[in-house]
């Protein structure tokens, strides 16, 4: 299992988070319409994972969707809502989580249409539960391609240049009440360890209201940013 990506629920339009970080020296592109659920978003692509800028496009559709994603936008509206993590045996994993007593969604099919027409499907998992304030779970993909597929594509399409495959996060900080009890209910979900092959998952006491990611730290990153509610630690080249 591995991070897939980060989901950053923003307020403004996708296009704003590309023009934004394209100034501080990232690579960002347009990702495309979630039709079926009234959202639309951008993305940042590292060597091995990716942030998502979420935001919603068509209110009247994203208050209808009943989608996880969604309703936790909504209810969020700025700031890192949660993360998705990256399984090649989608159904194994969910019988897993049924058999350990997580209630899911079952494997959802999902897809989005890129601003040039392309149809990118994918399958999705959720573990039920309620939008609150306190810590969401991971949610879990399988895309349609293979790794190598997929970053070629994205390669072809110019999403991806070559610095962005020379960055990785590195570490995912995540404010919450009481660290070891997340640690332990964490643990059971990604089966034993908190350390993913490409990022490591921590857990620190926080005095906010809400529970939810509070820094994603990329590899060699000391230089502080804060985005629509969200911290970044980015790497020292970058001119920030």
């Amino acid at each position: 299992m591995f991070l897939d990506h980060v989901v950053h629920f923003i307020s403004e339009p996708p296009q704003m988070a590309v023009d934004y970080w394209k100034k501080q020296g990232m690579h960002a592109a347009l990702g495309g319409r979630h039709l079926n659920w009234g959202t639309h978003n951008a993305l940042f692509y590292t060597k091995d994972s990716y942030i998502e800028w979420l935001a919603v496009e068509k209110p009247e559709v994203a208050e209808s969707a009943n989608h996880p994603l969604t309703e936790l936008l909504l209810h969020d509206k700025t700031g890192f809502g949660t993360i998705c993590l990256r399984t090649d045996s989608m159904a194994e994993l969910n019988n897993r989580l049924n058999g350990e007593g997580f209630e899911t969604s079952g494997v959802l099919d999902a897809e989005r249409k890129t601003d040039s027409g392309e149809l990118i499907q994918w399958k999705m998992l959720f573990i039920k539960e309620q939008v609150t304030d306190q810590l969401p779970y991971p949610f879990f993909i399988e895309w349609q391609e293979s790794d190598e597929q997929r970053y070629e594509s994205l390669r072809k399409r110019g999403a991806i240049v070559p610095a962005n495959e020379e960055l990785a996060i590195e570490r995912l900080i995540f404010g919450v009440k009481n660290p070891e009890t997340a640690k332990r209910k964490w643990l059971q979900i990604l089966g034993g360890s908190l350390e993913l092959p490409n990022c490591r998952i921590e857990f620190r006491h926080t005095e906010q209201k809400r529970e939810r990611l509070e820094e994603v730290c990329f590899a060699q990153g000391e230089k502080r940013l804060s985005f629509e509610g969200g911290v970044y630690r980015l790497t020292e080249h970058l001119d920030v």
